[in-house]
């Protein structure tokens, strides 16, 4: 996977994740949950939020490597998992893109209930809920990993300009 296939971006702000973590939230409501297990680390802050929402206070994480250098997806590599088959967990991601990453945590957890906040279409088939379908030639920009920079008024902007010239 090569961040060649990134043609578009698309940001996801704190307010809008907390509106689509308790429009997922809507649909995950009234069932019992023996808790939630993370995928580490994009789905660590969703579980949080999650967690919150339904008033679950056992969270757990699966520990997976699958982007080694930003947009680049490599080889995937557990760092840690658990010892069950995911009967009457709720498992968490923030997204699920090609699927790799699904697919060998649905391996290792056949019986959890998996939602991600955002899908695209290759991996949308492996999660039981999500509640945003995103195009899959977008980069998804998730609040954790933007900052927040000053930007210069336009006056200021232009004045540098024309002493610059």
């Amino acid at each position: 996977m090569s961040s060649e296939r990134y043609h578009d971006h698309f940001i996801v702000s704190w307010d809008q994740l907390h509106r689509d973590v308790r429009a997922l939230c809507h649909d995950l409501i009234g069932r019992d949950y023996k808790g939630i297990i993370a995928i580490t680390r994009g789905g660590l802050i969703p579980a949080g939020l999650i967690a919150r929402e339904l008033g679950i206070r056992h969270i757990d994480t699966v520990c997976i490597k699958s982007y080694h250098d930003h947009m680049e997806q490599g080889g995937l590599e557990v760092v840690k998992g658990v010892d069950h088959d995911g009967d009457g967990w709720l498992l968490v991601d923030d997204l699920v893109d090609t699927g790799n990453t699904a697919r060998a945590v649905r391996d290792m957890l056949p019986k959890a209930h998996f939602v991600t906040v955002y899908a695209k279409p290759e991996g949308r088939p492996l999660v039981d809920d999500f509640i945003t379908e995103v195009p899959q030639n977008c980069w998804i920009q998730f609040p954790w990993d933007m900052g927040i920079a000053y930007v210069e008024p336009i006056s200021e902007q232009l004045k540098k300009q024309e002493s610059d010239s």
